[in-house]
């Protein structure tokens, strides 16, 4: 009986080895790949470090230009729509200049009936000066003259400003482009009257299309290393295969917060033409923050040196500086690594085929 027993324990026994030798052999770890090392030669390259944005194409500030009428009256012409290109002192509107031709001839009626009093009254300053050289007036008759004649040569003088003003307003009648553009909106029709004396009625919006800027939206976390001058490459949603270029032109002093999210406008200037560009277009940016010339390493390269001073290699998150006991020492991966150069030889290990 006990030696039953006791086959039996050393057959479970058996068994669970066994078992147990298979578990183990299914779960181990896999042997390492066989490897082999051959010399790789460093090549020079430029790595550089840019920040990815979005942002919109804007006018640039003072692009927009609102004209309108100093002076108020009927549109009778309008010859502009929107869309229409105009030059620069094209005729874009006028207005009814009846009323101020009226105006003028008044101011020039006037004029010459206080013309004609000026010169009575010279006559007769002169005429009472000989008197009163022979004593046969006062001089308070000569005095009067002076005064009557002083005063209507202001009398004339506050004609003539009259009728210039008058002839001023009658240019304005006439409204001519300030710039060169394009019409973007026209906000007064022919037939209209137009009121000017509390604001300035607008006529047309004109823009120039060729003067326009890319306004990227940077996080708070990225603004730090954006300096002016920086180039930047963007590309449109309507073109997104066209690469547009510029450089940074100013970055604003003070955040846009939009629902939570802090951001610092950056502008950048648009090189070449532009003309394929529309206000309002949503743009993808890449500022080129920053730019490093180094050697580049393979992932799996090792520097063969016994020197006790490691090189250092830019890692994802800085610098550090390695070394093994074997005199082998590891470079970034697929990097640009400081403190070497090309003369470097490195190895690099690889399975074999």
């Amino acid at each position: 009986m006990r030696a039953g027993l006791t086959a039996l324990a050393a057959a479970t026994t058996l068994v669970l080895a066994l078992v147990g030798g298979d578990i183990w052999y299914a779960r181990r770890p896999a042997p390492p790949p066989m490897t082999h090392v051959r010399q790789a030669n460093p090549q020079l390259r430029i790595a550089s470090s840019d920040i990815t944005a979005t942002g919109t194409v804007k006018l640039k500030s003072g692009a927009d230009v609102r004209v309108g009428a100093q002076i108020s009256g009927i549109v009778e012409k309008l010859n502009v729509n929107v869309g229409s290109a105009v030059r620069s002192g094209q005729v874009i509107a006028v207005l009814d200049t009846r009323a101020i031709r009226a105006t003028i001839a008044e101011a020039q009626a006037t004029l010459a009936k206080d013309q004609a009093v000026l010169v009575k009254d010279a006559r007769n300053d002169a005429r009472l000066k000989r008197l009163l050289a022979t004593h046969d007036i006062s001089q308070q008759q000569a005095d009067d003259a002076r005064a009557d004649l002083t005063a209507q040569r202001a009398i004339v003088t506050f004609d003539q400003s009259s009728l210039i003003a008058a002839k001023l307003n009658l240019s304005y009648a006439t409204i001519r482009a300030p710039v060169s553009g394009v019409v973007a909106s026209v906000s007064t029709q022919q037939g209209e009257t137009v009121a000017a004396a509390f604001n300035t009625p607008t006529f047309v919006t004109i823009i120039q299309p060729r003067a326009l800027e890319m306004i990227a939206m940077v996080d708070e976390a990225d603004i730090g290393p954006v300096r002016v001058g920086q180039p930047v490459v963007f590309t449109t949603e309507t073109y997104p295969d066209r690469r547009f270029s510029g450089r940074v032109t100013r970055i604003a002093p003070t955040a846009t917060i939009i629902s939570g999210v802090v951001n610092y406008e950056v502008a950048a200037s648009i090189d070449g033409n532009v003309g394929s560009l529309r206000p309002e277009m949503t743009a993808t940016a890449s500022i080129h923050t920053a730019k490093e010339r180094g050697p580049l390493f393979p992932a799996t390269a090792r520097q063969s040196s016994a020197e006790s001073e490691a090189g250092t290699a830019r890692m994802p998150r800085g610098s550090a500086r390695r070394s093994t006991a074997l005199g082998v020492r590891p470079v970034s991966p697929a990097g640009i690594s400081r403190g070497m150069s090309r003369t470097n030889r490195f190895a690099t290990e690889e399975p074999n085929s």
